[in-house]
Order: C-alpha cells, then structure tokens, then sequence
C-alpha cells in the first residue's frame, strides 16, 4: 500500500531585487496542504532565517517527535495502557562542514509520558519497563525514523502516574 503525501511551497521572500546577492533576499516561504493552515517557514536563523518562523531542520525534528508519540499512542491503546499526558523535548544535532555541506548526525528524543493507575486494563503492571517496550516497538513502527539516515535516540524519562 502506498500513501501519498502533497505540500505545495510559495516563496515570500523575493523583495524588490529578489536573488541579485546572497544578502538581497529573504528565505520567508509558505507551506500549504489542502485545507490546513498555512505554515510560516525560512531558513535556519545561522542561514539568514527568521528565528520566529519553522526552519526545515525544525520540522524535520518535529516530524520524528510527533511520528514517535502517534505510534506510542497507538501502541499503548492496543496494550491496555492509558496514557493520558505526553510531552517531548526533542532535539536535533547537525554538522556544517568546510564546503558548506551538512547533514544530521542525530535526533534525540525525551519523551515524559502521563498513564493514569498503575496497571493496564488487563490488570497487568504499568512500570518503566512497560514504557520502555512500548518506546522501542514505537521507534522500530514511526515510517519517519525508518527513512532517515542517521541515529534516532530515545530517551524516555521515567513513567508518570497521573494523580
């Protein structure tokens, strides 16, 4: 089965003289699909970007972040495991080399998970080593993590009780 997926890119940043010198135009961009809201986006601000807008290295963190928690999700609510909070404070390193070339070297995920009671509706304990089975099954499933090139860590902090 394949999926597909269409974005389609405006950019914004032409100015008056658009891409006369490296300096004459802006990396402001717009990333729309269907009926979602637009997307405001440049360059890494080390590129000339605008800090308050989403680099691609942003979304490319954000897409791993996001890909690890619906699986989790999907997974805990398969085992019985009510999961009611979720928070991740991932985080990306790239390496620029002398040439200007670059690529990501990893992406570090720190999930902080949220279940409520100590036991799943089979009434089986919910410990760290519950959650730590569920993050790896997540991490082998999240289709992101799987086509990158590079090592994705997961880092989960201990699990939570909700109360």
């Amino acid at each position: 089965m394949l999926h597909s997926y269409s974005v389609d890119l405006s950019w914004t940043g032409a100015g008056a003289q658009g891409t006369t010198t490296y300096t004459s135009y802006g990396r402001d961009h717009v990333l729309t699909s269907g009926d979602k809201p637009p997307l405001a986006g440049t360059s890494d601000p080390g590129f000339r970007g605008d800090p308050a807008r989403w680099s691609p290295e942003d979304l490319l963190v954000a897409s791993l972040s996001q890909c690890h928690m619906l699986w989790l999700l999907h997974l805990a609510a398969t085992a019985g495991v009510v999961v009611v909070g979720y928070e991740d404070a991932a985080s990306g390193t790239m390496r620029i080399e002398s040439a200007g070339h670059g690529q990501f070297v990893e992406v570090v995920l720190r999930p902080r998970v949220v279940v409520t009671g100590a036991a799943a509706k089979d009434g089986t304990a919910v410990t760290d080593a519950t959650l730590d089975d569920l993050h790896h099954r997540a991490h082998e499933h999240c289709f992101i993590a799987r086509s990158v090139n590079f090592p994705v860590r997961v880092e989960p902090a201990p699990l939570r009780i909700a109360g």
